[in-house]
């Protein structure tokens, strides 16, 4: 094959170079098989600090109340939660979600913590979302931006979304600066967590798919430059947990 139209054709499914229209099945089938323990296994496989992680994103999202707001791969819904409670009563909040067991497992969440009438679901692909251009003063993405197939699409999407002096967040895992410690990670990553995953989910496949794409994710200022290839200004990005994970902000002026 032409090595030159591969790029067009193949894309990245962890370490494994895939047919780009088979990639969503593919994704979704990995959260189809994890829903079930998605919040456990977020607490397992990070020692609890995907909370802290959310609750640093919450707090640079500048939401006031009567604010409308997008949560793209809402997942359990914690970013939408703390969303809700900033935009308040008086506010909007859209969660979206490509997979519906994941959308509706947010959907309840969400219930079940008191957050309801103004908030709207939609089952959507990040990139092509269903939504008026400069609706949203804010967009989250948080831990879904590595598992979309065409991340310049999606990040084009966000902009067109958001106001005029809205902002974009989003929070995913990153290339850590661990030193000596990347070895360590290393092994944690490829030699634990998918026994941990066989453990809790009865998967080992889904979560060894999660760290390899953890690695093929594009890195903090990879990502920072794809943003402002896509219109966003005065980007910048916080390492958080020394860069295992990485929270980037974008403004649509």
């Amino acid at each position: 094959m032409d090595s030159q139209k591969k790029p067009k054709e193949f894309t990245d499914f962890g370490f494994e170079q895939v047919p780009i229209e088979t990639k969503s099945m593919r994704v979704g089938d990995v959260f189809d098989s994890v829903a079930d323990r998605y919040d456990l296994m977020n607490d397992l496989m990070s020692f609890g600090f995907h909370r802290a992680w959310k609750n640093f994103a919450l707090s640079k999202t500048a939401l006031k109340s009567g604010g409308v707001a997008l949560d793209i791969a809402a997942g359990s819904g914690d970013l939408s939660k703390g969303i809700a409670k900033q935009v308040g009563s008086d506010g909007q909040v859209f969660v979206t979600d490509v997979n519906v067991r994941m959308l509706n497992l947010g959907r309840t969440s969400l219930t079940d913590a008191g957050y309801a009438g103004n908030i709207f679901y939609a089952q959507a692909n990040a990139e092509k979302l269903p939504f008026d251009d400069s609706q949203f003063h804010c967009v989250t993405i948080g831990f879904g931006l590595r598992n979309v197939t065409d991340k310049l699409a999606a990040l084009a999407e966000m902009y067109r979304v958001l106001k005029p002096g809205g902002r974009l967040l989003v929070l995913e895992f990153s290339k850590p600066k661990l030193g000596i410690f990347n070895s360590i990670y290393d092994i944690y990553s490829f030699k634990i967590l998918p026994k941990l995953g066989h453990l809790v989910t009865k998967d080992s496949d889904s979560y060894r798919y999660l760290a390899e794409s953890i690695r093929v994710h594009p890195d903090q200022d990879k990502l920072k430059e794809l943003m402002e290839a896509e219109g966003f200004e005065r980007c910048e990005y916080y390492n958080l947990s020394a860069g295992i994970v990485a929270l980037h902000l974008g403004f649509k002026l």
